[in-house]
């Protein structure tokens, strides 16, 4: 169980951290490493960023919950 557990959880971490370098800087920083300051119709959408935002949000609420999970099953484990 901890162990399945810890997967998903370096699985939720790496995911987390691609969706929140997708997000549309607002001037500068990593996003423009990967083509951020190039405007694209698709880009710019509202919709889209929208989308992005709830699946950014629901992806760290999944990591925290486990993380919390994770150490309750450390603690009383050990």
């Amino acid at each position: 169980m901890i162990v399945g557990l810890s997967i998903f959880v370096m699985l939720c971490s790496v995911l987390l951290i691609l969706l929140v370098l997708l997000h549309k800087g607002k001037g500068g920083g990593l996003s423009d490493l990967f083509g951020g300051g190039v405007t694209s119709s698709l880009g710019g959408s509202s919709v889209v960023e929208r989308n992005l935002d709830r699946l950014t949000i629901v992806t760290a609420l999944m990591w925290i919950v486990c993380v919390v999970g994770l150490g309750l099953l450390i603690s009383r484990g050990a």
